[in-house]
């Protein structure tokens, strides 16, 4: 038995959720261009859970639904007013919330199926409201409650900033939604699947998996970009800042892919979004920085960009905060993480793997008087 590191090319499940061969990523068979192009959010949370894509009616009870179940418990507003504001990033105050959702769910512990769909919606519903209620509470305003009459992507930016937003944002939001829902047995996915696999109940599952997400070498990738890019400033910084960086084997966030060879697919929408919203707001230099990051470390490094890329400019353009970068990735990722949780559920085996030991061997016990 010999291990292999990271687990890299190590097949450890069968799923039909989402796909990546030969460098094209598909939600069930449907591929992930055709549905940025064309897809709503809610579609793809449909489409995810249900292995295929609504029909009109199916697609407004989920709408309703998610909107139903949009408001979270006051008990954990209350909670989040009593975290150390100045001091907790939105993902570990994400991670805590979610869990104590739990303790608000008389259902948290029942497996059924029909308990199992009820709290998916809730936690579909619930993430987004938390994650905004969290960061208008460290900026001491109230929380701003979700309508009914709006979108996924709208509510979310509605929740945010207290105003109703334009189709633009929405749009884009909506788009970077749908290209981060899924993505195979990334890391995040992997740790869900870890937990529910012992029969712990869902709410522990996508905590565990935003634990994991959190990691900057996973969700928080995005939020580094958009600090070096601060930290670049201008165009004409970008070249000698690269250089020096990579002359002194420092990681650029945001690019290379361990299953891609050839490129994200994602990443030509999101670059597409950050060069029309950053000339919406007047600052096309976050995108031109970009681009011209891009070229260099492709060419000096063979090393494209990867879904975190592109999507630190377009979440800048739409006015949100660098910390909550990872947060809207667990709010997209977590129709993907009920996906696998629910298809864990469905066909279980414990998942436990060995490890190869390389320790000392054949030690013998010394009495603590003699050592």
């Amino acid at each position: 038995m010999s291990a292999t590191r990271g687990l890299e090319g190590v097949v450890a499940t069968t799923s039909s959720v989402s796909s990546i061969i030969d460098g094209v990523l598909t939600y069930h068979g449907f591929n992930i261009d055709d549905l940025a192009h064309y897809a709503s959010f809610e579609e793809v949370v449909f489409l995810l859970w249900n292995g295929r894509l609504p029909k009109e009616q199916e697609l407004k009870q989920l709408t309703e639904e998610l909107a139903s179940y949009a408001e979270v418990p006051q008990g954990v507003i209350e909670q989040m007013k009593m975290y150390p504001l100045d001091k907790i990033h939105p993902m570990a105050a994400l991670r805590t919330a979610i869990s104590i959702l739990g303790l608000y769910d008389p259902e948290a512990d029942d497996l059924s199926e029909a308990a199992n769909r009820r709290k998916a919606l809730k936690l579909q519903a619930q993430v987004q409201t938390v994650v905004t209620a969290f960061s208008r509470i460290r900026e001491g305003r109230e929380p701003v409650a979700p309508r009914k009459d709006l979108s996924f992507a709208a509510n979310f930016l509605y929740m945010l900033k207290g105003e109703e937003p334009d189709e633009i944002s929405v749009n884009a939001f909506n788009k970077a939604l749908v290209l981060h829902a899924d993505h195979e047995l990334n890391a995040s996915t992997f740790t869900g699947r870890v937990c529910v696999a012992t029969l712990s109940d869902i709410y522990s599952g996508v905590t565990a998996a935003i634990g994991a997400l959190k990691g900057p070498l996973h969700g928080g990738a995005n939020e580094r970009v958009m600090a070096m890019l601060m930290e670049i400033g201008e165009v004409n910084n970008v070249e000698p800042y690269i250089m020096n960086a990579l002359s002194n084997k420092v990681k650029i966030m945001g690019f290379g892919h361990r299953v891609y060879k050839d490129g994200d697919p994602r990443a030509k929408h999101l670059k597409e979004m950050s060069k029309k919203l950053t000339t919406i707001t007047g600052e096309p230099k976050w995108y031109e920085m970009s681009v011209k990051i891009n070229e260099i470390v492709t060419s000096e490094k063979g090393l494209l960009p990867n879904v975190d890329f592109y999507s630190a400019s377009v979440y800048h353009s739409l006015g949100i905060k660098h910390d909550l970068f990872t947060p809207i990735f667990a709010i997209s990722r977590m129709s993907g993480w009920i996906a696998h949780i629910l298809e864990q559920y469905s066909n279980n085996r414990l998942i436990r793997p060995r490890a190869e030991y390389v320790g000392p061997e054949k030690q013998e016990y010394i009495p603590i008087s003699k050592r």
